[in-house]
């Protein structure tokens, strides 16, 4: 599965374009600013129907404007060509499929999985827990429909109680609570049995890119911690009401979890170097990808914002060969980097100027 061309009106800094986007590797060079990230992000948008930038979505219009529009058209594995469009227009989302409007993001999220490398994932490590929660919800809705309707419904109900506590609804709470309990205990076994499968390869993936012998492990750490059955949990809500009501929240579920990185000293964020925990970070993704294409046989789309810079050039290339399973990948760099001299693999070379795509072959 590919990206075979994009287009663009009013997104962000691109007002209108197009651009052919048809091979393996897609390489988007440019100083900063210029709007290399913002192909990222369409590209993405496209995928999930949602930003990995902005919760808001009125932010991607061009400063300015009032309406929106990206359109990509991708190459299935199965050789069809489909056609994704996303558009806001007077201040409301759409997203269409072949003509027809998406309902579900699900729709999107199955069909053009891709996975974005940013600077921000150093937050898997260093960053707070809900950093790593987030992560892992993607990572295991990718393959399994049925865990991102159970965080689904996980989060209606939350919010449901967090209101009924906020507007002192108090006879609601136990109606809540058996509902958050059944889905939460659900979630707490799905996520304890996907981990098992990605922690290993993530600390696989660490000890040969670092060349160390270093392991990694990821610790599991719910907030209702050894509560195995429904009535356990409704038990514990039940003990911990009062001090809900004080709070005026939810104040112990699995949106309290916890996973946190060990090495053989204790949490990798203190024991780790910062050049370490970056490595980690990154490696979080790639782990992602590997672990997405073991579930459902199928290659992502890989998008990588200027986060090579930060390797030095031996853990560039071992880091660079562990990214051979996806379907495409789209890179941003700055001028003058070249990391695929020796590279085989069909690259379309882009220069990024203010909003502006030109081939690089052109350019020079």
């Amino acid at each position: 599965m590919r990206f075979e061309s994009l287009k663009y009106r009013n997104f962000r800094n691109i007002g209108s374009l197009e651009f052919n986007s048809a091979a393996s590797d897609v390489v988007l060079e440019g100083v900063n600013g210029q709007g290399k990230t913002n192909i990222l992000e369409s590209v993405y948008t496209l995928s999930y129907g949602s930003s990995f930038r902005t919760q808001n979505f009125r932010e991607m219009i061009t400063f300015g404007e009032n309406n929106m529009y990206i359109s990509g058209v991708v190459l299935t594995d199965e050789g069809d060509r489909r056609v994704i469009e996303y558009s806001i227009k007077d201040g409301k989302r759409e997203i269409q499929l072949d003509g027809k409007k998406i309902l579900d993001r699900k729709e999107l999220i199955y069909n053009f999985p891709s996975i974005v490398f940013s600077h921000e994932d150093i937050n898997f490590v260093k960053g707070e827990p809900e950093s790593r929660r987030r992560f892992f919800d993607q990572t295991f809705s990718m393959y399994n429909p049925s865990y991102l309707d159970q965080i689904r419904r996980y989060r209606v109900i939350l919010n449901q109680r967090n209101a009924a506590l906020k507007n002192g609804q108090y006879s609601l709470i136990p109606l809540y609570d058996g509902r958050l309990a059944i889905y939460g205990l659900d979630i707490m076994k799905s996520r304890r049995e996907g981990l098992e499968g990605f922690k290993t390869m993530f600390s696989d993936l660490y000890k040969k890119i670092s060349n160390t012998d270093k392991n990694l492990d990821i610790v599991y750490q719910p907030s209702w911690k050894d509560l195995d059955s429904v009535d356990d949990i409704i038990s514990y809500l039940e003990s911990t009401r009062e001090r809900d009501k004080k709070m005026n929240t939810t104040t112990s579920g699995i949106h309290r979890d916890r996973f946190t990185v060990f090495d053989e000293m204790g949490p990798f964020v203190q024991t780790g170097s910062t050049g370490q925990v970056r490595l980690a970070s990154l490696l979080f993704r790639v782990a992602e990808a590997r672990f997405f294409t073991e579930k459902t046989g199928k290659y992502p789309i890989l998008l990588l914002d200027d986060v090579l810079l930060e390797l030095d050039s031996d853990k560039r290339a071992s880091f660079l060969n562990e990214l051979s399973g996806y379907s495409q990948a789209f890179y941003t760099f700055l001028p003058r980097e070249n990391y695929f001299e020796s590279s085989d693999k069909t690259i379309l070379r882009y220069i990024v100027k203010e909003g502006r795509v030109e081939n690089a072959e052109k350019a020079n």
